[in-house]
């Protein structure tokens, strides 16, 4: 089986990954996952759709990240890993999509408005 790259985004994280058949061995930039990550909440976000698809053992995922924050950058994994089991096969679509881990979510942080402090606060109201 050859290697399989996608992209996955969250916010300003975006996740490449590079998929083949192994022992289930995860890296990050080098490191093992669960150095990357450090709690189990992030760990468990990056490895679901191995689990619902019941094949942590069988792929071994090469990951590089850059930006954003940690759990952006964990859920731009998930949509990777997820994006390419979908190409290894399509049929296993309908259960990722259920669990929402093919769904991009496209929200973003607004810009800052010239003449406020950030986005939409504004400096305090004097009458006198």
């Amino acid at each position: 089986m050859e290697i399989i790259n996608t992209i996955g985004r969250r916010k300003s994280a975006v996740a490449r990954i590079y998929l083949k058949e192994g022992k289930g061995k995860i890296t990050v930039n080098e490191r093992d996952f669960k150095e990357f990550f450090p709690t189990e909440q992030l760990q468990y976000i990056v490895i679901q759709p191995l689990k619902v698809m019941q094949v942590t053992e069988k792929y071994d995922v090469h990951i590089n990240i850059e930006g954003g924050g940690i759990k952006g950058q964990a859920e731009a994994v998930r949509m990777a890993i997820a994006r390419a089991l979908v190409k290894i096969n399509p049929e296993d679509k309908p259960a990722l999509r259920a669990n929402g881990f093919l769904t991009r979510d496209p929200r973003e942080v607004e810009r800052k408005k010239p003449g406020r402090k950030k986005a939409r606060k504004r400096f305090q109201f004097s009458k006198r």
